[in-house]
């Protein structure tokens, strides 16, 4: 069965990303450095048969679209390789008309532990764009999406995989995270890749996204965030 969280390795047409997603009951949740991807999916047979449709929530240049529009379906069709844990597949966008689309989806853990208690007036479940940025004069990020749901945390982005619980109610949250590397980032993100990192977070939330400043320890350093979360499909 697909159920489970993965890290996703896609091209198109020879050019390439990775993200995460999360697959249960029929539903797609995940996404990437600059975009989000919300789909279904129905297991019949041996095969998988997957519909996504992928949201732009990074406004970076450096980060295209490999189906050629900031918002694009997808349509792809696999199966889970001999052991049944890596799944691979094939399909094509309506965006961008006879380009191949091709993935591999692998396991990650989903060790996360006991969930946060959740009141009225807390996070709303769903997906969310995360948006972080340090402070005290030093420059550096990082953007990826969440899936928030009943006091458990899953998510990431091109390079890392976060897992962890939150409490939430009356307007107010608390999170905490550990963020790894699916993928090596020590060239491309500097000040987190190479590290699994501890991330504490306590902000405001509303209806429709939340903020919070954050700890993160990154080796030995602690080194204070600004985060920004945006819902991008309630679930």
């Amino acid at each position: 069965m697909l159920d489970g969280f993965y890290k996703v390795e896609f091209s198109v047409d020879g050019a390439c990303g990775r993200s995460v997603m999360y697959a249960h009951g029929g539903v797609l949740l995940g996404g990437g450095s600059a975009f989000a991807h919300i789909g279904t999916y129905e297991e019949i047979g041996e095969e998988v048969y997957a519909e996504l449709v992928t949201r732009r929530h990074n406004n970076d240049p450096r980060y295209d679209s490999l189906l050629g529009s900031d918002d694009a379906t997808l349509k792809a069709r696999g199966r889970a390789d001999a052991d049944g844990r890596i799944f691979r597949f094939k399909g094509s966008s309506e965006q961008l008309p006879g380009a191949v689309f091709r993935s591999v989806m692998t396991p990650l853990e989903e060790e996360i532990g006991s969930p946060g208690e959740i009141g009225e007036g807390g996070l709303v479940n769903g997906l969310y764009s995360i948006h972080i940025r340090t402070l005290d004069g030093i420059e550096a990020g990082n953007t990826g999406v969440m899936l928030f749901h009943d006091g458990r945390i899953l998510g990431g982005d091109g390079f890392f995989y976060y897992l962890g619980s939150y409490t939430s109610a009356g307007g107010r949250w608390k999170a905490e995270i550990l963020n790894q590397e699916h993928t090596p980032a020590k060239n491309e993100v500097p000040l987190f890749g190479g590290h699994d990192i501890g991330i504490g977070i306590s902000g405001t939330c509303h209806e429709h996204g939340a903020e919070a400043e954050a700890v993160a320890l990154v080796g030995t350093r602690s080194i204070r965030c600004k985060t920004v979360l945006k819902l991008m499909r309630q679930v």
